[in-house]
């Protein structure tokens, strides 16, 4: 046997190995060994391009470096980076994988002075998903505003931009110099910057989604360039899968990808009554004690986590919570909606770190049907997701989304430091509604006065 054909064979090991753990990702039960699976796909993937490459890599000293470094960075961020970050977390290594793609774009064009298509697409979306993912990192971090960033003609300059970038490529297929390289290459960056600017933070699941896919195609297109097989596959099921989830992310929020990138949705919002007509003389607040009786006496309660919950890392005194109402008798259950928080499966980690059974997590179209039977229904920090704006009002920033229907719930309970809007930038008319009970409190300190007061009973 060859050496071609290993390495051949262990490309297509390492490809199975991609598939199965994607497939065991689908499931939190699946997800650990999942990540295991594709972990070792990719080791071995690496190995196999080691050997084949072995004679030919010019600086060994340096790839050991780049390797101890970045496996360094990877651990650290992996321990110590806290839940409530992983998101941003998510969106900059996302960010530095589709900055590396472009890299090797890059490399490629300088060391044989030659262009084509894969190599033109790698360096084009590969640049816009690097320093898209950093202006998201910034506004998950709050290092950028969350409120979408516009100005007049927006659309036109990106459009202009994007035909500018595009005529440079097909100069570059004419006639390969550095100049148009640099310009298309630099141009593609500051494309990634005024994509993600305009949009708001609400919609940033479905930003780190579509640049996640993009970084994976991008991953593609270098496989083509360089003739790795082991980054084609790799790069298009990444590719693909990232694709997928944006379209479902955004049909959960009845919305299409071009709504997401420019309709603004998190801007100042003029129209549409105010909060202070909506609020003014009917929302109710209780205090611990009262929440309290009402929880003891229930039967079914669901929790509907937010990202209130994540910003006061709230999840361990909420599977405390469970764990006490279920001692009593009580049915407890989680109601998930796909964009709760800040990426796809944020309230997912989040319980799942608890250590809360994944039985108990209920995606909408399971737990929409329960709510008319369930007795208690104790909002976490949600706003956008629970607002019924959004059935009864077709002007409003979010109508047509499918929300969690606790608003048919026979008691709710709202955890919110105040009456402030969500991400929509609207009023929220369920907290005003005739069986809703305000609890303004720190999503943790709520819960854990909620669980001395059920104990103090």
């Amino acid at each position: 046997m060859n050496m071609h054909f290993l390495s051949d064979l262990s490309y297509l090991i390492a490809a199975i190995l991609f598939i199965f753990g994607m497939k065991r990702l689908s499931s939190p039960a699946g997800a650990r060994s999942g990540n295991l699976l594709a972990m070792f796909g990719m080791f071995m993937a690496f190995a196999a391009t080691l050997w084949l490459l072995h004679g030919h890599i010019l600086n060994v000293g340096l790839m050991v470096t780049g390797i101890i470094i970045g496996s360094a960075i990877g651990a650290i961020g992996a321990w110590t980076v806290a839940m409530t970050a992983i998101p941003q977390m998510v969106a900059l290594f996302n960010g530095v994988g589709g900055g590396a793609a472009a890299l090797v774009a890059t490399v490629e064009f300088l060391q044989h002075g030659s262009i084509g298509l894969p190599m033109l697409f790698a360096t084009l979306i590969g640049s816009v998903s690097f320093t898209g993912s950093l202006v998201a990192f910034g506004k998950l971090q709050g290092v950028v505003t969350e409120r979408p960033v516009t100005y007049p003609f927006q659309s036109v300059v990106n459009l202009i931009l994007l035909s500018a970038i595009v005529l440079m490529g097909v100069y570059l297929s004419i006639t390969a110099t550095p100049l148009p390289f640099i310009l298309l290459f630099g141009g593609s960056l500051i494309l990634g910057v005024l994509m993600v600017l305009p949009i708001g933070g609400a919609d940033m699941p479905v930003v780190i989604s579509f640049l996640n896919a993009f970084t994976g195609l991008a991953v593609a297109a270098d496989g083509f360039v360089i003739s790795n097989d082991a980054m084609i596959i790799g790069g298009t099921l990444v590719g693909s899968s990232g694709t997928l989830l944006t379209l479902l992310m955004c049909r959960a929020m009845n919305r299409s990808l071009a709504n997401v990138f420019f309709s603004s949705v998190g801007a100042a919002v003029t129209e549409g009554p105010s909060a202070d007509s909506i609020y003014a003389g009917k929302v109710k607040s209780a205090t611990a004690d009262e929440i309290a009786m009402l929880l003891s006496n229930a039967r079914r309660v669901v929790i509907v986590p937010g990202y209130g919950m994540a910003v006061s890392q709230a999840q361990h005194a909420v599977d405390d919570l469970m764990n006490l109402l279920e001692e009593r008798g009580v049915e407890v259950e989680f109601a998930i909606h796909p964009v709760a928080g800040r990426m796809p499966g944020h309230m997912n980690v989040l319980l799942a770190e608890a250590d809360i059974p994944y039985d108990k997590l209920k995606e909408m179209d399971e737990i929409n049907p329960t709510f008319e039977q369930t007795d208690v229904a104790v909002v976490i920090g949600a706003n956008d997701v629970v607002n019924p704006v959004a059935r009864t009002d077709p002007k409003s920033p979010i109508a047509g989304m499918p929300i969690l229907d606790v608003d048919k719930a026979k008691t709710v309970v709202v955890i919110k430091r105040s009456l402030s809007p969500g991400f929509a930038g609207i009023p929220n008319p369920l907290f005003a509604a005739d069986n809703t009970l305000m609890f303004f409190h720190d999503g943790k300190k709520a819960i854990l006065d909620l669980i001395g007061a059920l104990k103090s009973l």
